[in-house]
């Protein structure tokens, strides 16, 4: 089937790259449509930058901010629309979670299990992020100046 075992190792890591690429994908998308949600003077930071997630190495360090600039964006905007939220900052604690279960996974083995944990937080993040988007979504904002919802 393969000539020889580089072709096999090139296929390899073309598909591994791609089983996790693809889910980063939609993940990016999801924290720039919950940042789209929000009204420009409650977003901490521009829908788009969530993109710079992309960057290698870089991206360990600006996942804190992006986890932090999304908990304070929605907080805010829950504020300005009155909707309840079960978190002071949401989605924060295991936003951070993830952030620093990802940077010890280059530990030697405990690694491995740091890498578990963050593909749960990773996705536990992920539902709760898309979750607050669909809550804000459906809130109603009243204009005092109007006396009527908008």
């Amino acid at each position: 089937m393969f000539s020889n075992s580089n072709e096999f190792i090139i296929l390899l890591v073309c598909f591994t790259i791609l089983i996790f690429l693809i889910p980063f994908i939609f993940y990016l998308i999801t924290l720039q449509n919950t940042l789209k949600t929000i009204s420009p003077e409650n977003r901490k930071m521009a829908p788009a930058n969530v993109w710079l997630l992309f960057i290698p190495f870089f991206n360990w360090i600006y996942q804190f901010i992006v986890v932090n600039n999304i908990a304070d964006s929605i907080r805010a905007e829950a504020l300005v629309k009155s909707v309840p939220l079960e978190e002071s900052r949401p989605g924060a604690s295991v936003g951070i979670a993830m952030c620093v279960l990802q940077i010890c996974s280059i530990i030697p083995v405990f690694g491995t299990l740091a890498s578990l944990g963050f593909i749960v937080c990773w996705i536990v993040y992920w539902v709760k992020i898309n979750s607050y988007k669909k809550l804000l979504e459906q809130a109603v904002t009243f204009d005092f100046e109007r006396q009527d919802l908008l």
